[in-house]
């Protein structure tokens, strides 16, 4: 273990480190190493960069007295909790008060007592010991933790990824459609300034926004032209089914998945479905999902249209800004359009470039 001896006469601190070198008890595990400074600066120097176990600091010190080093050490990181002893002649109670409010752990009265310095040393470097394995456990428990949970986030990612591509399967028209979605929205969502957590969250939400066509029935959904009204009566349930799938969770994750599913046909000017909720009524989530799901759908060729070219679907999205999208989710898309243009070049949505 290492001590740091503080002590302006070199005689004294000779003595000191000496006296301190020679411990060699069973109970403490390591071997001591001593470090002496009659520099109280220079050893605060030291100290910035090379952790101790235990400090001895004489009081009476030029530059520097030893409580304004007590003090000074306290302000380092690594040493808010290391023992501290004070080595000092004077009694005064005052002094002891200030060392002690400093930090000060244990005081050694000059002329020092070998013995008593060594059972001093001792017990205080137990006393460090336990710490530092308390610290070790606590560590060790923090990273099994954090391996735990990343596992479980793992699996949770998984089990939506999966969910995710049955849906494309279910509909088989839509290609990535769900990938470039889950991408367009992060891409939104980072352009408007909302934390990493929320980001990511909805990047893993936004591919279950159609979950709930698995209840549709394959003559609706794979109708290769426009539905009656009553066939789209029954594709807008899409929207209740998916919410009902996710209902109840009690992943953060899974519940974003629920609310973009229900709402992500509402409308910001209230004219939408299936509960013609306006403006920031609408979940943030399904807000932003709505422009990546709408400018995508455009972008891609169905059974009942053709895709439509990515400038096109591009000014379709800024008109409809303030009655079918949220104005700012629209303008965090157009800011980021050089990502979003990027994005569906590379996967093929369409065959038609943009330049941004």
């Amino acid at each position: 273990m290492r001590v740091v001896i503080v002590e302006d006469s070199s005689s004294s601190l000779a003595v000191l480190c000496r006296m301190v070198g020679h411990i060699n008890t069973a109970s403490v595990a390591d071997y001591v190493e001593c470090f002496g400074f009659t520099d109280p600066l220079k050893a605060l120097e030291y100290l910035e960069h090379s952790p101790c176990d235990l400090l001895i600091a004489d009081y009476v010190m030029p530059a520097m007295n030893g409580v304004q080093l007590i003090e000074a050490l306290r302000r380092i990181p690594a040493h808010r909790h290391v023992p501290v002893v004070m080595v000092t002649a004077d009694s005064d109670r005052s002094l002891r008060m200030n060392a002690i409010t400093a930090g000060a752990t244990d005081f050694v009265a000059k002329p020092v007592d070998p013995l008593e310095l060594r059972l001093r040393v001792t017990n205080l470097l137990e006393l460090r010991q336990a710490q530092n394995t308390i610290a070790h456990q606590a560590e060790t428990l923090a990273e099994e933790v954090r391996i735990a949970t990343q596992h479980l986030v793992r699996r949770e990612e998984e089990v939506v990824f999966r969910l995710a591509r049955a849906i494309e399967l279910r509909d088989g028209d839509t290609g990535g459609h769900v990938d470039r979605v889950a991408e367009s929205s992060r891409i939104i969502a980072e352009a408007m300034g909302l934390n990493s957590d929320f980001c990511r969250t909805l990047a893993l939400a936004a591919p279950l926004h159609d979950v709930g066509k698995i209840g549709v029935p394959d003559a609706i959904l794979n109708k290769p032209g426009r539905l009656d009204e009553n066939e789209m009566q029954v594709m807008r349930t899409h929207t209740t089914i998916g919410a009902e799938i996710l209902a109840k969770a009690d992943s953060d994750l899974v519940q974003m998945a629920a609310a973009i599913a229900n709402s992500h046909h509402e409308r910001w000017d209230g004219t939408g479905y299936p509960n013609r909720l306006a403006g920031t009524d609408i979940p943030l989530s399904a807000r932003i999902t709505a422009v990546a799901d709408v400018f995508d759908a455009l972008c891609s060729e169905r059974c009942y249209k053709k895709a439509w070219a990515p400038e096109a679907a591009r000014a379709e999205i800024l008109r409809c800004a303030g009655t079918q999208f949220d104005p700012a989710c629209v303008s965090a898309f157009d800011r980021s359009w050089t990502k979003i243009v990027a994005l569906m070049a590379r996967d093929g949505a369409s065959d038609q470039k943009s330049a941004a």
